[in-house]
């Protein structure tokens, strides 16, 4: 299992299973799901994970701080938060050009900060000419759909660059 997180665990970067062909989830914030105890939306991932032939799964998300509430995170975000996340994202990526799965839904309205973190996300994924992909079609505000929310659809090719230049 890949499991980064801060010492006091009030953040988590990185959550996953180890393989060479892995499905890359983004979320917006990580809740309580750990290595030994997954969460609804990190078993969807990992199920994703399975019937879209992926050896492996991980869930990153735009925003490390940890709140089983999304509206619990910081109302500004942290400049070392945000650039540990990135890190411990460029890091995982390391060139390669992966399957990234867009899984953040309306949560990413919670906070004005988070499409702005989200395009520093895009970049480090567009140097490895990542593969945005979203479940089913986006919702009707343009969203990627959340993975614990509905039943499983496929998954489709999204636009990430057309999506981050009408936030």
């Amino acid at each position: 299992m890949l499991y980064q997180n801060t010492p006091d665990d009030s953040a988590r970067f990185v959550l996953g299973t180890v393989g060479v062909n892995p499905l890359i989830c983004v979320g917006v914030n990580p809740s309580i799901a750990t290595p030994v105890k997954l969460d609804l939306t990190v078993t969807r991932v990992r199920e994703y994970a399975r019937l879209n032939n992926h050896d492996s799964w991980v869930m990153l998300n735009i925003y490390a701080q940890r709140s089983t509430d999304p509206n619990g995170m910081h109302s500004v975000y942290r400049a070392e938060l945000k650039a540990a996340n990135e890190q411990h994202i460029a890091e995982f990526i390391d060139g390669r050009t992966l399957t990234v799965l867009a899984a953040w839904g309306e949560k990413i309205e919670l906070r004005a900060y988070l499409p702005a973190l989200l395009r520093d996300i895009v970049k480090i994924t567009d140097a490895s000419s990542c593969d945005w992909q979203s479940i089913g079609e986006p919702l009707k505000e343009g969203h990627p759909r959340h993975p614990s929310r509905g039943k499983y659809l496929r998954l489709q090719s999204f636009d990430m660059s057309e999506y981050v230049n009408n936030l």
